[in-house]
């Protein structure tokens, strides 16, 4: 039997693929799952930012904290880039979000890796954490690693959810490409509890979905706990519009890794 071509798009989510490293087991983490995703020829290039502007608040230790800070990030990188047969490792000093947002763009990425360091997506806004500025602002698809997510080095349970919109279509479509590629199951879900404003028609063009009373958050992440991947769709909104945004909060709250899928 031959199998029907992807959409349009879909496969090129994983062609170019940029991964943010730091010294953190969440970091390597993040390169396993690239490394488990990369699809073949594909590319992956390892960026790790230092910020040594931080270490000023170590006062006469600043030196030395500057110093092994930069040895384990180097050596990260090197063990990272050793494990992975990457296109490009590179090692920069300065702001993360900024940089690995410049990085994207100068690579024309597809997907963007990072692990996720446990923190609340309120003091991600607050504090400006580098997974939530990524999460709003990266112009590609975001993988928000977690570790355990993938015990065989792929996923192989992935919920999508679903709404009708094209941005929830797209998600089902990577979905669905994954699951060929992996021969995973793939559980499509959908929510009556958030702005759904056809269910019946939504309903019928996927009769296999799970329905779900609850609102889309809460949907996705009760089904997160027996998925290893979920996978949402974005509009891309950013500034004060994304304040509400479901993918982020899902990204944030999910027991599993998390695919934002967004237009590259």
């Amino acid at each position: 039997m031959t199998t029907a071509p992807p959409p349009d798009g879909i496969v090129s989510v994983f062609d170019v693929i940029v991964v943010g490293v730091d010294e953190t087991s969440a970091s390597r983490e993040a390169v396993r799952q690239a490394v488990g995703l990369r699809a073949p020829g594909g590319t992956l290039h390892l960026l790790a930012v230092v910020e040594t502007a931080r270490m000023v608040h170590a006062g006469f230790a600043a030196s030395a904290a500057t110093d092994k800070m930069l040895t384990d990030v180097r050596t990260a990188l090197e063990d990272a880039a050793a494990t992975s047969n990457t296109t490009t490792n590179t090692m920069v000093e300065g702001r993360p979000a900024r940089l690995l947002l410049a990085h994207l763009r100068r690579n024309h990425a597809t997907l963007l890796v990072v692990g996720c360091h446990g923190h609340a997506r309120a003091a991600g806004l607050v504090a400006g954490a580098v997974g939530t500025v990524l999460l709003r602002e990266a112009p590609c698809p975001v993988l928000f690693a977690r570790r355990d997510s993938w015990p065989e080095g792929h996923p192989e349970r992935i919920v999508a959810g679903v709404d009708g919109s094209p941005e929830s279509m797209r998600a089902v479509d990577v979905a669905q490409v994954l699951g060929e590629r992996f021969d995973a199951r793939v559980a499509l879900v959908v929510s009556l509890g958030g702005k759904l404003r056809d269910a019946t028609a939504v309903i019928r063009q996927y009769p296999e979905a799970i329905v779900d009373e609850r609102s889309p958050l809460e949907a996705l992440v009760a089904a997160s706990n027996a998925a290893d991947l979920v996978v949402v769709g974005s509009r891309g909104l950013h500034g004060l519009r994304a304040l509400g945004s479901v993918s982020e909060r899902v990204a944030h709250r999910a027991h599993s890794s998390v695919l934002v899928v967004r237009n590259a």
